[in-house]
């Protein structure tokens, strides 16, 4: 099958700036320069130039409370009340991921909710909307991977090595103050502000910031991702794959797709399918094989394939951003 064209694809320099970006989301262009064999100039205008256009942008991840879980949700819809039900569902700030399926009957969500608890979305709102014919929601288990975790297969396994800072938790450190979750918060829309630019919008003095914002890193606090537009990737087929795994191979099937370069989110959940993966792959073809070998050749005993049309809502991206 032809690829399409309709997206600019970015070429091979800006692909290797964003990936590089993925191993460190407040990487100097003077370091890029030097790893990628480009000039630091030529670096930092291009990464300007890319995250002007929308191409990509780095933001800061907010931490997840270990007491909040997540429910994977289907929800079959009537064609003429999608619109409203997915913009209702982006609204909802419990609600993390929304995809819309290509045959534009089905929206497949991620719902934060504590474990063991009676989600009211998924016991009253939903089955009290009337365009909504069937709700699942199974609750997920395990995270093998998630969106920030994906890395852009452009590098070479030195490249990303070099790039990729070396974090060192430090549990003496505590856990973080009010001038931490200030410095984290500015940073969350985006992470590359430079640090007068955060003591500018927090208050706080220059320095300090610049020495927060450097152990933050450091120890693993400040974590970035990068938002990116898969189809300026050369990537036009978003998919997710759930998929039948015996329970003893669950674990080293889940962290084997986690390390695949198509997954750009992999999780065990309850429910008739325990293994769940999204991928990102350049045409059908790709994906063809990705189910008949990378998958077959696991041991996967059995997938249901949902074609994306819509990526309504992921990390850093609202209904109105950049596909993610």
């Amino acid at each position: 099958m032809a690829r399409q064209t309709a997206h600019h694809v970015l070429d091979e320099r800006d692909q290797r700036l964003i990936a590089a970006l993925q191993c460190d989301g407040r990487l100097t262009a003077e370091r890029a320069g030097e790893v990628l064999g480009i000039s630091p100039r030529s670096a930092h205008r291009r990464w300007g130039a890319l995250i002007a256009d929308r191409a990509c942008r780095v933001i800061a991840m907010p931490a997840r409370p270990d007491s909040v879980g997540a429910l994977f949700l289907r929800i079959r819809v009537l064609g003429g009340r999608l619109d409203a039900l997915t913009a209702a569902l982006a609204a909802r700030s419990d609600v993390a991921f929304i995809d819309v399926s290509a045959s534009g009957d089905e929206i497949l969500a991620i719902s934060c909710t504590r474990p063991g608890t009676r989600d009211h979305l998924v016991f009253r709102d939903l089955p009290a909307t009337r365009s909504v014919t069937s709700v699942s929601a199974d609750t997920v288990l395990h995270v093998f991977a998630e969106a920030s975790d994906w890395r852009h297969s452009v590098l070479s396994d030195a490249e990303r090595a070099a790039l990729t800072p070396v974090r060192r938790p430090d549990a003496a450190a505590g856990a973080a103050d009010a001038v931490d979750r200030d410095i984290l918060a500015a940073l969350e829309d985006d992470a590359r502000a430079s640090a007068a630019a955060v003591a500018a919008r927090t208050g706080h003095p220059d320095s300090t910031v610049r020495r927060r914002i450097a152990r933050l890193s450091r120890t693993g606090r400040l974590l970035t991702h990068v938002v990116v537009d898969p189809k300026r990737l050369g990537l036009f087929v978003d998919a997710d794959v759930m998929m039948r795994v015996a329970p003893d191979r669950l674990d080293s099937v889940g962290r084997a797709l986690a390390a695949h370069p198509a997954v750009h989110g992999a999780f065990a959940t309850t429910g008739t399918s325990n293994l769940q993966v999204a991928v990102w792959l350049r045409d059908l073809e790709d994906l063809y094989r990705f189910v008949t070998r990378d998958l077959g050749g696991l041991g996967v005993d059995g997938t249901e394939t949902v074609l994306v049309g819509h990526a309504v809502k992921r990390p850093g991206k609202g209904p109105a951003g950049p596909a993610a």
